[in-house]
């Protein structure tokens, strides 16, 4: 294959980060279209793959059959050759020796897996890595919010968690089950939040916090309760868990079902060392009482999640979102470059609807 037969991408366009790798990638695999990626992540302060990245890419061309450039750790610039015969392996190991994300390791294979229509199933099994972590989706917010508006267009993901991991040594332990869609994949429509009158949630802690006089869960569990009871009258069903872990640490989500089908969530908030009980739980209620009391339907966390699916259906997709993040855009731009289709953004005072036609 000709240099001049590859999508050329710059990764350091827009925001610049590993977003555009994974997105990229993605969509490789998915419109059957190869790429180089140059300048990976050349924005932050350590540009090229880190090892989250570089796994990301081993297995999103392992499952597909698909081939990856010679690359490693540090690697600025990487080219992916789709498989064309539509082969996808119905199982594979993917080992993490950090804390890596594993929510943003499997995006890019649940985003190709919209194309994917056979085997039944496909199987991953992680060992290591974080279902939890910074700037990144939670495992919890994975179950909880995304997958279920996915299994809604037609793709099926399901995750069981045998063991969490956390900063900074990971450690989690996981299957991960695909089934692609044996039908058309629908598009997503999330305009009207719709009425509210359950906010459900979970506190998960690692055991190594447990102390009989400073109850950490149930001290987020109350500041949580009394700012939702103090703002939205609506009811809460807060569960704490406990679990084990590696290293010690502290994940909460909060989320709710509408009756016009809408899953508004907060995304994972983590404990920190100078950061409260009370002020952690103040924090990832104000993040809800903002989405309700200003009607928005998808959380900053979801539109990343829901673009790439809303650009690959060839039918009208549109969501509401409070604002248009840098990320946001940078995504939306990218999708152009594999699809032609183009978007539109309204600005409204306090949100904004995003329409793919």
């Amino acid at each position: 294959m000709s240099d001049s037969d590859l999508l050329k991408i710059d990764g350091s366009f827009g925001e610049g980060g590993g977003a555009i790798l994974r997105l990229s990638a993605a969509y490789s695999v998915l419109f059957k279209r190869p790429i180089r990626i140059k300048n990976i992540r050349a924005n932050r302060p350590k540009p090229g793959l880190r090892l989250q990245h570089l796994l990301g890419l081993k297995a999103l061309t392992e499952i597909s059959s698909s081939s990856l450039s010679t690359c490693r750790v540090g690697s600025e610039e990487i080219s992916i050759i789709p498989n064309t015969t539509n082969e996808v392996k119905s199982n594979i190991h993917i080992d993490i020796g950090t804390a890596a994300s594993i929510g943003l390791l499997l995006q890019p294979i649940q985003i190709a897996s919209l194309g994917f229509k056979k085997p039944e199933q496909i199987e991953i099994i992680l060992k290591g890595g974080g279902t939890f972590g910074k700037w990144a989706p939670s495992i919890k917010y994975l179950q909880e919010v995304t997958y279920k508006l996915f299994e809604k267009s037609g793709l099926k993901i399901e995750i069981d968690i045998l063991k969490h991991g956390f900063y900074p040594k990971g450690g989690a332990q996981l299957k991960c089950v695909i089934y692609p869609s044996k039908g058309i994949i629908k598009p997503i429509n999330l305009i009207e939040l719709g009425n509210v009158d359950l906010i459900q949630g979970e506190i998960t802690i690692t055991n190594q916090l447990k102390r009989n006089r400073d109850n950490i869960g149930l001290r987020i569990k109350k500041s949580i309760q009394q700012q939702i009871k103090g703002s939205l009258k609506i009811n809460t069903d807060i569960k704490l868990t406990w679990v084990n872990s590696i290293s010690p640490g502290v994940g909460v989500s909060l989320w709710a079902h509408s009756d016009t089908g809408i899953i508004i969530s907060t995304g994972t908030f983590l404990g920190e060392k100078k950061l409260s009980s009370e002020k952690l739980g103040y924090n990832v209620a104000h993040e809800m009482i903002h989405y309700l009391q200003n009607e928005i339907p998808v959380d900053k966390y979801l539109s990343d999640q829901l673009i790439p699916l809303m650009g690959y259906v060839d039918k009208p997709s549109s969501i509401k979102v409070s604002e248009i993040t840098s990320h946001t855009r940078t995504n939306l731009e990218l999708i152009k470059l594999f699809t032609n289709r183009e978007y539109m953004i309204k600005k409204h005072d306090n949100y904004c609807i995003i329409n793919f036609q």
